[in-house]
């Protein structure tokens, strides 16, 4: 079964950097493209980044371009979420998400905190 597992988040001063990823299993992880969402507290769940099957690809958010940035390691099935120069709006539940045959999986979430 599909399976993505987000990692990375935490305590981070503004201006701070984190690097989240997000492993996935039980699909062909190369085959499909991948994105980041987040959700914050009484807010909608958001389109963050996101990169297609080959990494060739990627697209953000307004708010966050410039700031971050989607990759992928194909050979490790993991998708990442570089995030520099951190605000505290960017503080949020962090989702990865896959697209499999026309199914959204979502991972539990990694919650990021932008707080001095």
């Amino acid at each position: 079964q599909v399976q993505l597992v987000e990692s990375g988040g935490g305590l981070v001063e503004p201006g701070g950097s984190l690097r989240l990823s997000c492993a996935a299993s039980g699909f062909t992880f190369s085959s499909y493209a991948m994105t980041w969402y987040r959700q914050a507290p009484g807010k909608e769940r958001e389109l963050v980044a996101g990169i297609s099957s080959t990494g060739s690809t990627t697209n953000y958010a307004d708010s966050v371009k410039g700031r971050f940035t989607i990759s992928r390691d194909n050979a490790k099935n993991t998708v990442y979420l570089q995030m520099n120069r951190l605000k505290p709006e960017d503080t949020a539940v962090y989702y990865c998400k896959a697209r499999v045959r026309y199914v959204d999986y979502w991972g539990q979430g990694t919650q990021v905190t932008i707080s001095s």
